[in-house]
């Protein structure tokens, strides 16, 4: 009986090892999981296709087409662009070359990101509709992950809700989630019309072989296909790390994520030095194999996205930013301008810098999460809001001797419209048999006269100069006037109540014609307005809750 005892005394002491075991190695496991479904290879050469090797004879009286190439950051805020609001760290970083992107082209000054995170956003550029138009209204993560990761255990008062019983059993599988293959994007519209198409970086647009790039028109694809990578192992020498202890999204990264790509659909390998060069590196050479025959290059850097790592040579430079994590944070911003530089003069070099047409973008505002304040100044809001911190975003286009240098538009832009402005610029044919949201703005200013937003219960619209943000968390509709407050300081719904129904009435309608998310927002975080995450949390601080 004695040795009963024991035995089950020693199986309950190996229970309680193994479940206090997998409570500290939880954040680790889907990494680990990965790592032994699809081991991470060394690195390997990437054999671009090599197109002719002489730019063909154009018939009389026709011109080459144009190439083409999308170049995205990822949670860029608008402050860390010189030309918007100074620079990172009060104007210690600058960004001459991406600036160069708006003083030799055009400035489209009220362009949106179609949503205010990362997944969506993406998915409006690839398609030119709505992605609440085709059920991709939030972010994928793996019910797993939603269930257990939150940012933040909460902030005060507020707690992140986790909506447990919208879980059933017809929820995608993780990699599932993603653009449908029915629907049309970008780079299918232009390889029908004769180009080559490449794509380089994040994707985040569904993991599945039928919803990755190279099934989704892409003839070549060099990608990070989830949400995030790391740039750099964590001991690389020449790498500077900044961990952010506040937020558990950031340990999850630091813990699952691999400096790794895939090219093709193969296998994991790692990539070459940092990740933002090594993107940039293979984008010149990719420039380079295709440079006699027309071209579309989706360049999606995941710079500056967490985790934070920069090269030491690069956070070298900046001494005299004080704060660790701006200080890196700086540096994957300057290294990202300057290898944005290196591309465009592989342009030069190629010979086809007078026929690419350039876009410049971000996928949506600074995320509140990494700690440093006024990464959208002087717009309040972040990643994750629909304040104009969280949904205005860059976009230049440079097409030398199509646009006039030092250009600037104010008409509503954004996301919606890289589409239908690639197809004309292409000669490609939009979609007929659904409806487009797109429009060329290069053809003219855009006619649309409202842009909407939508995440769950969190709701918003800008028709002219006045925008209505409606949230269920808190219960509450904001109205500003854009024209005369800009940064939405002044809440003017009180005074105005026939707008914000007339405003109301418009979100209800153009919500008729959208569809059911294709998977549900199971996680409501909160996020406050005008700090970070790691701010201590004060009675009056203004919030939303974001759904995803």
């Amino acid at each position: 009986m004695k040795k009963r005892w024991v035995a089950l005394g020693v199986l309950a002491l190996l229970g309680a090892g193994g479940y206090w075991g997998f409570q500290a190695n939880k954040y680790r496991l889907p990494g680990l999981l990965q790592d032994w479904r699809d081991p991470v290879q060394p690195n390997r050469p990437v054999a671009w296709q090599q197109g002719p090797a002489t730019a063909a004879a154009n018939p009389p009286g026709a011109k080459r087409p144009p190439n083409i190439i999308l170049i995205v950051a990822d949670d860029m805020g608008w402050n860390d662009i010189s030309l918007n609001g100074g620079g990172v760290a009060g104007g210690i970083v600058q960004t001459p070359n991406i600036d160069a992107l708006a003083h030799q082209g055009l400035n489209f000054t009220t362009a949106y990101a179609a949503n205010a995170t990362c997944s969506p956003s993406r998915a409006a550029m690839m398609t030119g509709r709505y992605p609440t138009r085709f059920g991709f209204e939030y972010t994928a993560v793996p019910v797993a992950f939603a269930e257990n990761l939150t940012h933040g255990s909460g902030i005060g008062p507020l707690k992140p809700i986790f909506h447990k019983e919208l879980i059933t059993d017809d929820i995608p599988d993780y990699p599932d989630m993603g653009v449908p293959a029915s629907e049309v994007t970008i780079a299918e519209a232009v390889k029908a019309a004769g180009y080559h198409t490449l794509h380089i970086g994040k994707w985040h647009l569904g993991e599945a072989p039928k919803l990755q790039p190279n099934a989704q028109g892409f003839d070549e694809s060099l990608a990070v296909l989830a949400g995030g990578a790391k740039y750099l192992d964590d001991d690389d020498p020449d790498g500077v790390n900044a961990k952010l202890p506040w937020d558990p999204i950031d340990r999850f990264i630091w813990a699952n994520l691999r400096p790794a790509v895939t090219f093709n659909g193969s296998k994991r390998f790692h990539v070459k030095g940092h990740m933002t060069d090594y993107f940039a590196d293979e984008a010149i050479k990719a420039i380079d194999a295709n440079k006699n025959r027309p071209f579309f290059m989706y360049l999606a850097f995941n710079a500056p996205h967490t985790p934070l790592q920069a090269t030491r040579e690069d956070y070298a430079k900046l001494p005299q930013i004080k704060d660790h994590k701006t200080r890196v944070y700086g540096a994957m911003i300057a290294q990202l301008d300057r290898r944005i530089g290196d591309v465009m003069a592989e342009l030069k070099r190629a010979g086809i810098d007078d026929n690419t047409l350039v876009i410049f973008a971000s996928d949506n505002g600074g995320a509140w999460y990494n700690g440093i304040a006024d990464l959208n100044a002087p717009y309040r809001g972040w990643k994750a809001t629909f304040f104009e911190g969280g949904i205005r975003t860059p976009l230049f286009m440079r097409w030398p001797g199509h646009i006039a240098p030092g250009s600037t538009r104010v008409d509503l832009t954004g996301h919606l419209d890289i589409f239908a402005t690639i197809a004309a610029a292409a000669g490609a044919k939009l979609p007929t048999d659904r409806v487009m949201d797109s429009e060329n703005i290069l053809a003219g200013p855009a006619k649309r006269t409202a842009m909407y937003w939508r995440s769950g219960d969190y709701r918003a619209v800008r028709m002219g100069d006045w925008k209505l943000q409606v949230t269920k968390r808190p219960e509450k509709a904001r109205l500003y006037d854009l024209a005369t407050d800009p940064t939405e300081r002044h809440d003017v719904s009180a005074q105005q109540p026939q707008r914000v129904a007339q405003l109301r009435a418009m979100i209800e309608a153009q919500n008729k014609d959208m569809a059911k998310p294709i998977w549900p927002g199971l996680i409501e975080g909160p996020i406050r307005i005008d700090v970070p995450l790691n701010t201590p949390w004060k009675d009056g601080q203004d919030y939303i809750y974001w759904t995803n």
